[in-house]
């Protein structure tokens, strides 16, 4: 338990000092890498650097030594001797037994350099040394002038380089090294920054937008990278919540919408069912049984009635169409029509072969409501016409009655819609047949209006797409 504290105590710190936003994430990030790669880099530079002026050095030396030598075999060397190679001033020429036979200004008077006394099998060594307190640590070529034992040898060579000087070309390193780095994370920083700013953009736009303001959308910078595609996926996804909202917003208006119809239109019923009921009870000897149970029947119809096509409304309108099969138009007319009670009141004009792509039982439904409505309301006879025109399949129906005048050919497709008297719901009907049709007709892709009929009365036109196979 200690144990585990005390590493939850190092990981608190720890986790304070972590950049929390993406931009410092990268930024920290670079900046690790690049001192990562340009410290090690740099002083391996460095080292280099100090090995080529050591080795330039060296080299000088060796060159200094030799020209040195070659003079003083051939008797040119003179005393004080006089340095060729800039930076080369130490030179002395030593005897075998230590004597200084000759030496440039900067050593004379001095004790020889070095004992070092390269072997005739190599000639020349290089030495460092720091005998002489005078010189300090000094970086000397030895070359044998011959290959005789008791040879002289010629030292050449310069001080070692100070601290001072080294340490300035470690700063230099350091300081490239460094501005490097700042430079890494500056760039890094600003393209970061640049690269971000869309997606601050796209927080932002969201953060604004509430369940009531779904119709915005976050701004798309231009091109396909990975911002893009999200502005893109976010905005498809803000228009789906958006459908989904307007759907919900829908279905619950339709729910609102079959609550208040329901509780209006069963609520004259079942009033007048509770009087029935409360009167015989009242004057139970008074009561005709049969009547009362006729006429209780019947208002029990008429609520069931209305409940059955409250319901199958709702379900019409809150279940998506469903692909059909293809049916003939005119045969699913001929059916119902056969089962009418009274079949030779209505006159038929169908045209074979117009099918459609359509849920039989809905479509059944469709002309059994648009049947019953044109006969409650006609006077004598009924006209059903099934036809084609153009790419579409139309079903008409007139009726000789009233007819519905203009301002109400819309009004009459709203739910429980009351006309004047002569097209009341009174005369048996629910008021939702209407409704009903509208509803399965716009599912299957089509429409339905209402017009003049040549016949005096009110004319109902349904179009749907025809089935490809219909000539």
């Amino acid at each position: 338990m200690f144990k585990e504290e005390r590493i939850s105590s190092w990981r608190r710190p720890l986790e304070r000092m972590h950049p929390r936003s993406i931009r410092g994430q990268v930024t920290a990030l670079v900046t690790l890498l690049a001192m990562l790669l340009l410290v090690p880099t740099g002083v391996v530079a460095s080292m280099v650097a100090h090995q080529s002026v050591t080795n330039s050095t060296w080299l000088e030396a060796r060159g200094e030594a030799t020209k040195v030598a070659a003079a003083y075999r051939l008797g040119h060397l003179g005393d004080p001797v006089k340095p060729g190679t800039p930076g080369i001033d130490l030179i002395q020429v030593v005897a075998h037994d230590g004597h200084v036979i000759a030496s440039s200004e900067a050593v004379r008077g001095l004790p020889a350099l070095s004992t070092a006394r390269p072997s005739p099998q190599d000639p020349q060594e290089d030495v460092q040394t720091c005998a002489q307190p005078r010189l300090g640590c000094v970086h000397i070529s030895a070359l044998r002038v011959d290959t005789t034992p008791d040879s002289p040898v010629v030292y050449a060579g310069t001080r070692a380089p100070r601290q001072s000087a080294t340490g300035l070309l470690d700063s230099i390193f350091a300081a490239q090294g460094v501005v490097l780095i700042l430079l890494a994370v500056a760039a890094t920083w600003r393209i970061t920054g640049r690269t971000l700013r869309p997606v601050e953009a796209i927080r932002s736009e969201l953060a604004a937008i509430n369940v009531n303001e779904l119709g915005s959308r976050v701004p798309e910078p231009p091109g396909d990278d990975e911002i893009a595609g999200l502005a893109r996926t976010i905005n498809a996804t803000l228009a789906r919540l958006e459908h989904a909202k307007d759907a919900m917003e829908r279905a619950l208006d339709q729910q609102r919408q079959f609550a208040a119809d329901a509780s209006h239109e069963l609520r004259t019923p079942v009033a007048g069912l509770r009087a029935q009921l409360e009167e015989a009870q009242l004057h139970p000897d008074q009561t005709d049984l049969k009547e009362l149970l006729d006429h209780t029947l019947r208002d029990v119809d008429r609520l069931q009635a209305i409940i059955t096509d409250l319901l199958l409304l709702e379900r019409v309108r809150g279940i998506a169409p469903q692909p059909g099969q293809k049916d003939d138009l005119a045969a699913i007319v001929r059916a119902e029509v056969a089962q009418r009670p009274d079949p030779d009141r209505i006159r038929l004009r169908l045209a074979s072969g117009v099918t459609v792509y359509a849920i039989h039982t809905q479509m059944n439904r469709v002309v059994t409501n648009l049947l019953d409505n044109a006969e409650r309301h006609a006077r004598q006879k009924v006209l059903v016409e099934v036809r084609r025109n153009g790419r579409e399949a139309e079903l008409v129906v007139d009726d000789d009655g009233d007819g519905i005048a203009p301002a109400d050919r819309e009004r009459v497709f709203e739910r429980f819609t009351r006309l004047d008297s002569a097209r009341s719901r009174d005369r048996g009907g629910t008021g939702l047949g209407l409704a009903i049709a509208r509803d399965i007709v716009l599912a299957h892709g089509g429409t339905i209006e209402a017009n003049g009929s040549p016949c005096g009365g009110a004319r109902f036109v349904v179009r749907l797409p025809l089935a490809p196979s219909s000539p």
